[in-house]
């Protein structure tokens, strides 16, 4: 169906990563929950539309609001292998190619917002990426408006854009990795670490391309008329002072974007179909043998092991990895992919893992290969703890379920937001950072034994306490016409219908 000529039109540019696309499908969902007068188009490489287009097809009931529009690329073009439009499929090495050539989807982004302008009434709004900017360019030239969409939290983003704008770290002198700084836009009270930077963002000097580009990027996104986050007003106070004081622009907190159904703590027969219409994809064990296996287990007594969609360990680290799970008695279910220097799609060997290891732990673990059903481990009472990457949508599922979490960030934001969830609410510890850590079997054993200790005056009690307090923010964040949330976006909406501009 072609969308209504006289329905307000969105345009949605995702980047092209699975922890972008699937939060701006569900902010579009959201949109249209408030507005039902409003027609998205989603806009993106061919196989993320074919992506999007799966993760859309069980759909209840169909959205015919909801349009989504290939824009040509070629991965081939851009020194990425074929048919590569998607962080999923690429090392992190390679990210950097992809982030390069998301600017060759501007020409036909471009052309596709003039064909609009020219066949509808209403002068569509676009909401773009982060790392879209280049959308501000075009509706600067069109004469509409962009407001740009951060998928991450805002403390997270804030230490992102501020630290690769500025690089403030540069300014060190002995360039240890405890040596602290202050980063534009946060109060003076708090400092960062060389730690807790990239090893990538580490080593840049502001002079070459990968700065270069990152900045002009992110500077765009600056001229945007606001910027939508996906966050709740309640849990970010620290992080959201920040980031209004350092892009002096409107900001929404439309969080936590993700279906409604899953936020209650409660799995049922048909939370499958949630997640299958959330994810687009088919999960490396049936979901509901997952939920026999944590139904066999007392509550909050498993940890679940996952590093996201594109994240992956070394050798020795899944190594040590394995034997502190063994060693700690403590049941889990891990999602494991093959480790660093390898194609994360071709078959798992069992040489990564200690001898005879998936054969011992028998009933104490539960090894997923490639993806697992996340939000219904989550939402299951037997969940105690969330060993991850720190990725901003992981972050939300596991909080929004009350579910305290181990921390190792690997790329991106994640070290920000691992140090916010330490210091600013309590309910993380950090086990290591980034891909090169050294960690040892007993300091694996003694993160799980304390994050999942029961003891009234442990620290994994009061982190489980801290995780329940914001799970109930969150929640309380969606109620309709009573929450935070709910309530910044009929603002945003109000805001977006009550101006036409060309």
């Amino acid at each position: 169906m072609e969308p209504s000529l006289n329905a307000q039109h969105i345009i949605m540019l995702p980047f092209m990563a699975q922890g972008h696309l699937i939060p701006f499908l569900e902010l579009a969902y959201n949109i249209l929950h408030h507005n039902q007068n409003i027609t998205i188009t989603i806009v993106n490489t061919p196989l993320n539309i074919n992506y999007l287009r799966s993760a859309i097809a069980n759909h209840a009931p169909p959205l015919s609001q909801l349009h989504l529009k290939p824009l040509h690329f070629n991965s081939s073009d851009h020194g990425l292998p074929p048919n590569s439009e998607n962080t999923d499929s690429l090392p992190l090495t390679k990210n950097i190619n992809l982030f390069a050539a998301s600017y060759a989807l501007e020409p036909p982004f471009r052309q596709f917002v003039s064909d609009v302008i020219a066949g509808d009434r209403c002068p569509p709004v676009i909401i773009s990426d982060l790392f879209m900017a280049s959308a501000n360019e075009v509706a600067k030239d069109m004469g509409i408006r962009n407001y740009s969409f951060i998928t991450s939290g805002a403390y997270g983003t804030t230490a992102y854009i501020s630290i690769w704008l500025n690089l403030p770290h540069r300014n060190l002198v002995t360039g240890g990795t405890h040596d602290q700084f202050h980063v534009t836009g946060f109060p003076s009270t708090v400092q960062f670490e060389i730690s807790d930077l990239h090893q990538i963002l580490q080593a840049v000097d502001g002079k070459d391309e990968l700065s270069r580009s990152f900045q002009t990027q992110l500077s765009l996104s600056f001229y945007s008329n606001g910027w939508l986050c996906n966050t709740v007003e309640e849990i970010e106070t620290l992080g959201l002072e920040a980031l209004r004081n350092y892009i002096k622009l409107p900001v929404w907190c439309v969080g936590p974007l993700m279906p409604v159904k899953i936020l209650k703590r409660n799995v049922g027969s048909d939370m499958g179909s949630v997640i299958g219409q959330r994810a687009g994809k088919e999960p490396g064990i049936r979901p509901e043998k997952c939920i026999e296996w944590l139904d066999l287990h007392p509550e909050g007594s498993v940890l679940y092991i996952s590093f996201g969609s594109q994240n992956t360990i070394s050798e020795t680290q899944m190594m040590e990895l394995a034997k502190g799970l063994e060693e700690s008695k403590k049941p889990f279910i891990w999602v494991i992919r093959p480790p660093i220097g390898f194609d994360l799609t071709c078959e798992f060997r069992t040489e990564w893992l200690p001898l005879g290891f998936e054969d011992r732990i028998g009933k104490q673990g539960l090894i997923v290969h490639n993806w697992a059903p996340q939000l219904e481990i989550l939402c299951h009472r037997s969940t105690g703890a969330f060993l991850t990457h720190c990725g901003w949508n992981s972050v939300m599922e596991s909080l929004s379920q009350g579910v305290p979490l181990i921390g190792w960030p690997l790329a991106a934001e994640q070290g920000y937001n691992a140090k916010m969830l330490v210091e600013e609410m309590g309910v993380c510890l950090v086990l290591a950072r980034g891909m090169h850590s050294m960690i040892e079997k007993e300091e694996v054993r003694s993160v799980i034994e304390v994050v999942l200790d029961k003891s009234e005056d442990g620290k994994g009690e009061s982190m489980r306490k801290k995780a329940t307090e914001l799970g109930e923010m969150i929640r309380a964040s969606v109620e309709i016409n009573k929450g935070s949330s709910y309530k910044a976006m009929d603002d945003f909406m109000s805001t977006i219908l009550a101006q036409t501009i060309y």
